[in-house]
């Protein structure tokens, strides 16, 4: 990291939906700079690899967790001069939308699963890495059919509702929600099946569709 040479690094937003609440997956850093304090998933790219491919190996590496088929997409680029005491680095920050996985099991200490409301300070420039992130997944809702992406793979008309409210911060109308997702083409394949929760008519249950865009979009604060 000599004179001009920038080192390249990748660091994960990694985002679910636990128990109604929008969580980002942290971890505490054990080495210098920044001991002890909480911090997205990622490393330094490798001399013969690709991102996609090194932000997948942090993240099992850091995490035990495995991306799989999971939505994984870059989000961004970070090159200030001073974002990393080591040196000049720049990183590529990654966002992940996945369904609620378990705790993770390996890598480094403390990792867990936080509600993003609650997230305070973050190593380096993390915590707007982390409000990129947010953002982004915010927007996507909009527009295309990745909540569904925060889904097992099969659920009913409120777990997905549930999505949308715990990452928009705010409640979708329950019937406009109902009647948009179930008649845009392709977003939701019925399973045939019922989810008896208790009380009540059993939920239909649902497949994502192959359905990638929503036309026209389901606007935050769309009533």
């Amino acid at each position: 990291m000599r004179g001009n040479l920038f080192a390249v690094a990748v660091d994960l937003v990694v985002l679910t939906v636990r128990d109604g609440e929008l969580c980002v997956l942290l971890l505490e850093r054990t080495a210098k700079p920044f001991a002890g304090e909480a911090a997205l998933p990622g490393g330094f790219v490798r001399p013969a690899e690709d991102l996609l491919d090194a932000a997948t190996r942090e993240l099992v590496t850091e995490t035990g967790l495995e991306i799989g088929t999971h939505h994984l997409e870059q989000l961004a680029s970070y090159a200030a001069p001073d974002r990393d005491p080591r040196g000049r680095v720049l990183t590529v920050g990654h966002l992940a939308l996945v369904p609620d996985l378990p705790e993770p099991a390996a890598g480094g200490a403390g990792c867990a699963w936080h509600p993003v409301a609650k997230v305070d300070q973050l190593a380096f420039d993390h915590a707007a890495i982390l409000a990129d992130g947010v953002e982004r997944a915010r927007a996507k809702l909009e527009y295309t059919t990745l909540a569904a992406a925060f889904c097992p793979e099969e659920f009913t008309i409120s777990q997905l509702r549930r999505v949308y409210e715990a990452v928009w911060g705010t409640l979708p109308d329950p019937r406009n929600f109902s009647r948009k997702v179930t008649t845009t083409p392709g977003f939701l394949v019925p399973t045939g099946e019922r989810l008896n929760a208790g009380r009540g008519r059993p939920g239909q249950l649902f497949r994502r569709g192959p359905a990638t865009s929503l036309h026209p979009p389901m606007l935050r604060g769309d009533e």
